[in-house]
């Protein structure tokens, strides 16, 4: 899976601990999916997933990871991947954007993600399949790229893997879960958790001014593939300007968050939040405690590399270090059965 801000790859096991405590859980709503690595686990599990993302590259993801079953597509997926290696560069937009206007892929790699882009946009593609072909180029992508691991600057010199060639593999895409299909939704949190009802619900909410948006445009572009205007040394899509989240808002995350918990349409909640977050644990505590019985767990963790390697400016020079390299992640676990 792609590199990414906030991943819960070392906080999946207490996760699938506090989900599989819930009787008679079949099915899980993972509300703000991301990379799709925690439905992908429940999925692995057997859980019935439905996951919502608002970002396109995330809905791809989920598409991928939580919607579509290996035993349908891996004969198809097997034949495109080898197809799509075999395709020389063909350098377009995409080269342009990220590898001579900024240098997030080298250029010898960046002819090849145009030429394979384009390929696959004129194939007319089923949905899954299609999704499953562009996580295997992002993943691609994401091997080759030169960055901390975010995409809201580049690396000064090119990093020793964006010399490597692009290679296409198959992604680790799973069969049907024993619960039944996975679902991939593309909406507004609070709208998803209105429609669809479940056991338990799983909220990773973002919690602070990085926008996932702004962090991960080159994938958002890559998969929309609409060739947008674009701004900055990062060249980011323009519509990172006006496509705010109040989980972004100091000023308006408490609400944001109410509606959202107070639509969740299930017998469980658990809650991922940073103490990096804007909100506090006590009274995140508090919020969730309409719902039902809380209880809190605490691990400790390292921040993303970015933070680790300290403060640089636009031209790669560092400039100042990081208050500290490691956080508190909580878990709320909220049972309404017990209220």
């Amino acid at each position: 899976m792609i590199k990414y801000l906030g991943s819960k790859r070392t906080l999946i096991p207490s996760i699938l601990e506090q989900i599989e405590a819930v009787p008679d859980c079949r099915s899980v709503l993972d509300l703000f999916s991301g990379t799709s690595r925690v439905g992908h686990a429940l999925k692995q599990r057997g859980y019935r997933v439905v996951a919502n993302d608002h970002n396109r590259y995330a809905h791809a993801l989920a598409t991928c990871y939580v919607q579509a079953d290996r035993d349908r597509l891996l004969s198809d997926v097997e034949r495109l991947v080898d197809e799509c290696n075999r395709i020389g560069p063909a350098p377009g937009w995409f080269t342009d954007t990220f590898c001579l206007q900024s240098r997030f892929i080298h250029p010898r790699n960046g002819g090849r993600i145009d030429a394979i882009r384009e390929h696959l946009e004129g194939l007319d593609l089923e949905p899954e399949l299609k999704s499953v072909m562009l996580v295997s180029l992002m993943e691609a992508a994401d091997r080759v790229d030169s960055t901390t691991g975010v995409q809201m600057a580049y690396l000064k010199k090119w990093a020793a893997r964006a010399m490597k060639d692009l290679e296409l593999r198959i992604p680790d895409f799973l069969p049907r879960a024993s619960h039944g299909k996975g679902e991939a939704l593309c909406l507004d949190a609070a709208e998803a958790a209105r429609q669809v009802q479940v056991d338990v619900a799983y909220l990773d909410p973002p919690y602070n001014q990085h926008s996932y948006l702004g962090n991960y445009h080159v994938w958002e572009s890559l998969v929309q593939w609409d060739k947008p205007d674009v701004y900055g040394i990062a060249c980011k899509r323009t519509d990172c300007k006006t496509r705010k989240s109040p989980f972004n808002r100091k000023r308006e995350i408490r609400d944001a968050l109410q509606h959202v918990i107070d639509s969740v349409n299930a017998r469980a909640m658990v809650v991922s939040f940073s103490n990096e977050g804007y909100l506090p644990r006590e009274e995140l505590e508090s919020m969730l405690a309409n719902r039902g019985d809380v209880t809190v767990l605490e691990h400790d963790y390292k921040r993303y590399v970015g933070a680790q390697i300290g403060i640089h400016n636009h031209k790669g020079r560092k400039v100042g270090s990081v208050s500290h390299t490691r956080n508190k992640e909580f878990l709320f676990v909220v049972d309404q059965m017990a209220a």
